[in-house]
């Protein structure tokens, strides 16, 4: 009983022991905080799995490293546009006048320790997240991830990508070299080219006449506080809608809007997140040790008299100058005034094409009438006009890149420039057209092989020969989950107006915006634009009998 009873004492003694400095730390913030009650709903949370959920983790990953890289950067960076002779580690350039910004441009990359390392991995950064964006939008729009209620996280998604492509053109232009410089003038001339207030826009922006004495200490900020700053926000509110709303997850076995079929975001999720990060950080690394990008050393300092030769902008902005490269050079004179239609109409087109992708959903809930919540992608292909649409006008970008490169095709392929300038301007007409076509020709091709799978099953390539002497192929029946998938898509009524005289013969009024909003919408989900799923009764009919399975 005695050894009993100290024992007991000694269990008491130690559960009765005081807690430790950790336990002490976490019962602090808790008690300030609410971190137990935060943490405990929603360190759980269950995420579903793909491959192509990553594409947003890598805009993610770039951007962080752009901010790191860029902190960096700024140590070093002179933002002036005051005139100095260079005499430093770089000979070629020695006694060259340049701006203050450009010499310190190159003292980065000749001089400072593991500066020309940062800025290629920041431009390479750049680069991936811009791309990185893209492919995340196109993603969420061929499977419909922005319908309710994500509407507004794809305007937060389309906002980045519009600041990532404005910030992109800020980062660049700061080094002062002929590169930089000439993408400036480019800059500089659509702006002039805006009725009325282009020159005093301009002015502002530049300080005075081009190059002005003030537009890069105007950019700086712009280029590390304004645009990052907004960024970062809206990062944070994309992440935590994206946290709230719950992630979208592909049909399958188990799935449907109210739950989700995936791991915990603690410890599965964010183990992987963490390895992934430094996955995106050492492909940016090695990219950045191996692969050159933007020598400005080997294009000299900008002059106002100089322009590069084949001067290309990233990829991104070849979009806006093949716009204007294969724009007709058209004028208007009137009252004394000279109005740039070759270079306002395509200047005013490069935000316009990029707004129909912002405001697509919203254009596509109108003509459905959609009000429910959707967690369940689509399979693009059950969704040919919107999976058409989407390829229309990546090939219409696809086009005008050529066209903003067009001195560099004709160059390398030895094609007249001329040709292919006027190539672009035909295909920014024909390309979307057909590619719309043939997508939704394929995208009808492959319902019609999925209601075939349901119904008579996968193809074995095994031929039988039955006893009477007919030849058939041995079909595999497809398993219960497959189904599902193949089946799990709704196909609702397109909307109709409707009888417009009602049994007492009173004429109904049709607005206009519903007559097109009936078009538009035959015209998405009409007879024409999808294969009718098979029914349970097809289905049973098919399989009930020897049907070669």
């Amino acid at each position: 009983m005695d050894g009993a009873r100290s024992e007991n004492d000694g269990t008491t003694a130690r559960r009765a022991a005081p807690p430790g400095k950790g336990e002490k730390v976490a019962d602090w913030a808790d008690g300030r905080l609410g971190l137990y009650a935060l943490a405990k709903a929603n360190m759980r949370k269950v995420f579903p799995d793909h491959w192509s959920f990553m594409l947003g983790e890598v805009c993610l990953y770039s951007f962080l490293i752009l901010i790191l890289t860029g902190v960096y950067l700024t140590l070093f960076f002179d933002p002036s546009t005051n005139e100095v002779v260079y005499n430093g580690t770089y000979e070629p350039l020695n006694g060259v006048l340049m701006t203050r910004a450009y010499e310190s441009t190159l003292d980065i990359s000749f001089d400072v320790r593991g500066g020309l390392l940062m800025r290629q991995i920041h431009h390479w950064a750049a680069l991936v997240f811009v791309t990185g964006m893209l492919v995340h939008m196109m993603r969420v729009f061929f499977t419909g991830a922005f319908r309710k209620p994500r509407e507004l996280n794809w305007v937060f998604g389309w906002t980045l990508l519009m600041l990532g492509i404005i910030t992109g053109l800020t980062g660049y232009s700061l080094p002062d070299d002929l590169l930089s410089g000439t993408g400036l003038r480019f800059a500089h001339g659509a702006i002039l080219s805006v009725p009325i207030v282009g020159t005093y826009l301009a002015f502002f922006l530049f300080g005075g006449e081009f190059p002005g004495e003030d537009f890069i200490a105007r950019l700086y900020p712009v280029h590390i506080l304004l645009l990052p700053g907004i960024m970062l926000g809206l990062v944070v509110a994309h992440l935590i809608l994206v946290f709230y709303h719950k992630h979208t997850q592909y049909p399958g076995p188990g799935r449907d809007q109210k739950s989700v079929v995936g791991m915990p975001f603690l410890p599965v999720y964010i183990a992987k997140a963490g390895g992934f990060f430094f996955l995106v950080f050492g492909v940016l690394t090695i990219m950045g040790g191996i692969a050159g990008i933007n020598p400005v050393w080997a294009f000299g300092p900008y002059r106002p008299d100089l322009v590069t030769t084949g001067a290309q902008p990233d990829w991104y902005l070849g979009f806006s100058e093949g716009l204007i490269r294969v724009m007709p050079g058209w004028e208007l004179n009137a009252w004394g005034h000279t109005l740039e239609l070759g270079v306002f109409i395509p200047f005013s087109l490069f935000p316009l094409i990029l707004l129909a992708l912002g405001l697509y959903p919203f254009l596509e809930a109108w003509i459905t009438g959609d009000k429910r919540e959707h967690h369940i992608l689509d399979r693009p292909r059950n969704m040919p006009v919107r999976t058409g649409l989407g390829a229309a006008w990546l090939s219409l970008y696809a086009v005008l890149l050529i066209g903003g490169g067009n001195d560099i095709v004709a160059t390398h392929l030895h094609l007249s420039i001329n040709s292919i300038t006027w190539f672009v301007r035909i295909s920014v007409f024909v390309v979307p057209v057909l590619t719309y076509y043939v997508t939704k020709r394929i995208c009808l091709g492959l319902q019609r092989r999925d209601r075939d799978k349901v119904l008579h099953g996968r193809e074995t390539g095994i031929i039988k020969r039955l006893p009477h002497g007919e030849y058939i192929e041995v079909h595999e029946p497809v398993t219960q989950g497959q189904l599902f998938t193949l089946t799990q898509h709704e196909q609702h009524p397109p909307y109709e107006i409707g009888e417009r005289v009602d049994a007492n013969g009173v004429r109904r009024r049709v607005t206009v915006s519903q007559r097109v909003r009936a078009r538009l919408a035959l015209a998405m989900f009409g007879p024409r634009s999808r294969i009718t799923k098979p029914t349970v009764a097809e289905y049973r009919e098919v399989t009930s009998g020897d049907h070669h399975h």
